[in-house]
């Protein structure tokens, strides 16, 4: 064997054949890709559920403002009565009418054909009459329109007062009558034809508006 022969590079070896690797199962598989996306996946998810709770979450009513309240009746009644008691349980007023009805935006009493029949704690009695009548709720505070006529007696004398008008207002707890219309006023024999009245009966005190007639007769002796 020569020198040269021994100088040559030897061949490198053959490489070895790998044998090929064994497939996995199907559900070995599925559990690696889970674990290789499930972060994903759940970050997906949330992000839905957020976006689901914002398009679903009910959102405050913008503020408005509240319409005012009609002029319409609530409920309406045809040939009532109405009666109020005070705290003694003595009958202090009663109200009857065709037809009435109630304003809930005022609470307000409209009646037709009114007649109002009230008793003081002196036992004077005040009876009204009118075509219409604007009450408050209690009837302490009455407007009477058209053909009114309010009659008091007294429970002691016996005296009569007689007032007519178109309009007559009447305060009945204070004992009070207002007209800013032309009013007759008698009793007994006299008659006063005035332009307004503001009349107190607690003060026996009048206020009688131009023009102002008056017939007065000497009661007898």
């Amino acid at each position: 064997m020569d020198i040269d022969s021994l100088l040559q590079p030897l061949d490198p070896p053959a490489p070895r054949a790998t044998p090929p690797r064994p497939r996995q199962p199907w559900h070995w598989r599925l559990g690696q890709w889970l674990s290789a996306y499930l972060p994903l996946l759940l970050m997906a998810l949330l992000a839905l559920g957020t976006w689901w709770l914002v398009q679903n979450t009910p959102r405050p009513e913008m503020p408005h403002e509240l319409a005012a309240p009609r002029h319409e009746p609530d409920y309406t009644m045809q040939g009532f009565t109405l009666q109020r008691f005070g705290a003694d349980g003595r009958l202090r007023v009663s109200v009857q009418g065709a037809q009435m009805r109630h304003y809930p935006d005022t609470d307000t009493l409209e009646i037709d054909g009114v007649t109002i029949r009230a008793l003081s704690p002196d036992g004077s009695v005040t009876h009204a009459t009118a075509r219409r009548a604007l009450t408050n709720g209690d009837a302490s505070e009455v407007q009477l329109l058209g053909g009114a006529q309010v009659v008091r007696t007294g429970s002691s004398d016996g005296l009569r007062v007689e007032f007519e008008s178109e309009f007559l207002h009447a305060f009945l707890n204070a004992e009070r009558l207002r007209s800013h219309l032309p009013v007759r006023l008698r009793q007994g024999t006299s008659e006063l034809r005035i332009g307004a009245i503001d009349y107190d009966n607690l003060t026996r005190s009048a206020k009688f508006g131009a023009p102002v007639r008056a017939r007065l007769d000497q009661p007898r002796r």
